[in-house]
């Protein structure tokens, strides 16, 4: 299969819709898996254990119908209403029933939550039992991969061998070099990455939904206030960070509206389109340009959290998301090769050390931090002002820069993620 073959695939795979966060989201998906494999109504045990990173992502974030925020409310909607066929949209069909039922349930019932130690940055273990019936699903790898179940003992599934880190045939678009994936794309034909444009009105209306009302934080509603009084400019840069603020707002405060994820992210998605939908209304772009501009941002996302891993505790909107978007704001400016490769440079050169604290309402800020990095570093690089290698983590190349990355998420940060969560934690 060839490089371009390889990469329409990934896209395929890795940018599809969902309602809310997607760690919560994935435990709701597990529970649901689970109470369909038991052999019983009646759930007498409910024991789930989480990686450190999908735990420390669904501790504070929203879910949506509920009203509430956190891992058991999840849990119980997966428990007593969704079904698992629906993937990662299962949360689309709660109806305030539903939310009823699963608040019941957890006023009756204790479900136990834990960190497993496992090295898997998305890891999702439920086992349920009743008196006569048991039940275990495992999650893992990525957000809707099950590797593991199990019906009253018996092995249903079985593929706990995964390594996400490992590069398999499909996936060796993380061996080639930046400027081969950006010249495969290019060649793309429009109607191999049309899909990819739902995103943008997808994301859109989360982040019209955040500049109209006063949800979350409240940045971008905020920051949009400004623009009546002058104190604020309505510029790309300007424009790319009250969207993706705003749309961050919604989702992390449980609206219940579908946003188009990248690489398994809701705000990764936000992320990777928003700065490019803000380049776009301000400077005309054709359907063709604007569609590789996206398959560039989704897949350079995706390259550098292969390395980082999919959840990290360095934050993927910074480094990864808001890379890709930088790229392709580069390239939509007709940015050579070096000027797009200068971007990537400039953004991790400034945001390397923005660290990843959970999925809450305050990622509205990173978000947008992240925005008008990518925006201002593209901005810089099509001007050749590119930061020199040897300055910091940045190397000669983009791609040593972010192997250079890789190491200081995986070994420069360990424990990082322990000492997150216990500052997260009520005292």
């Amino acid at each position: 299969m060839n490089l371009q073959q390889n990469i329409i695939d990934k896209l395929k795979r890795e940018v599809a819709p969902v309602t809310g966060c997607t760690e919560p989201v994935a435990v709701a998906l597990a529970c649901a898996k689970a109470r369909e494999l038991l052999d019983s109504n009646l759930i007498e045990k409910v024991s789930i254990k989480l990686s450190p990173n999908v735990y420390k992502n669904g501790l504070a974030v929203g879910v949506p119908h509920t009203g509430e925020v956190g891992l058991n409310i999840a849990a119980a909607l997966g428990l007593v209403a969704c079904k698992s066929s629906h993937s990662l949209a299962l949360l689309n069909t709660v109806k305030n029933k539903d939310v009823v039922r699963a608040k019941e349930f957890l006023k009756n019932n204790n479900i136990k939550i834990a960190i497993e130690d496992i090295d898997e940055k998305v890891y999702v273990k439920v086992e349920l039992s009743s008196k006569c019936a048991s039940s275990t699903a495992i999650i893992q790898g990525a957000h809707d991969n099950f590797v593991y179940l199990e019906q009253n003992g018996n092995t249903l599934k079985e593929r706990l061998s995964q390594n996400e880190n490992k590069i398999s045939k499909k996936d060796c678009i993380y061996n080639e070099k930046i400027s081969n994936i950006i010249t495969a794309i290019e060649s793309v034909q429009l109607s191999e990455i049309q899909f990819l444009l739902e995103g943008i009105s997808m994301n859109k209306k989360v982040a019209a939904y955040g500049l109209k009302n006063k949800c979350g934080m409240g940045v971008g509603y905020t920051l949009n206030s400004y623009l009546k009084d002058g104190m604020l400019s309505d510029d790309v840069i300007a424009h790319a960070e009250r969207l993706t603020a705003a749309a961050s707002d919604a989702r992390m405060s449980g609206v219940t509206l579908p946003v188009m994820t990248s690489n398994g992210s809701g705000n990764n998605g936000l992320t990777a389109i928003l700065p490019i939908v803000a380049y776009q209304e301000k400077i005309d772009v054709t359907e063709e340009k604007l569609a590789k501009a996206l398959a560039i941002s989704h897949i350079l996302n995706s390259y550098v959290k292969h390395y980082i891993g999919r959840l990290s505790p360095i934050c993927g909107c910074g480094v990864a998301a808001g890379l890709g978007a930088g790229a392709a704001i580069t390239w939509l400016m007709d940015g050579t090769i070096k000027q797009i490769e200068g971007t990537i440079q400039n953004i991790l050169g400034d945001i390397c050390g923005m660290i990843c604290d959970g999925a809450k309402v305050g990622c509205a800020l990173k978000l947008s931090t992240s925005a008008t990095i990518a925006v201002k570093s593209a901005l810089l690089a099509s001007k050749d002002q590119i930061i020199p290698a040897g300055n910091g983590i940045v190397g000669k190349t983009p791609e040593q820069t972010i192997r250079n990355l890789r190491d200081l998420a995986n070994k420069g940060m360990e424990g990082a993620d322990a000492t997150i969560i216990a500052a997260m934690l009520p005292k």
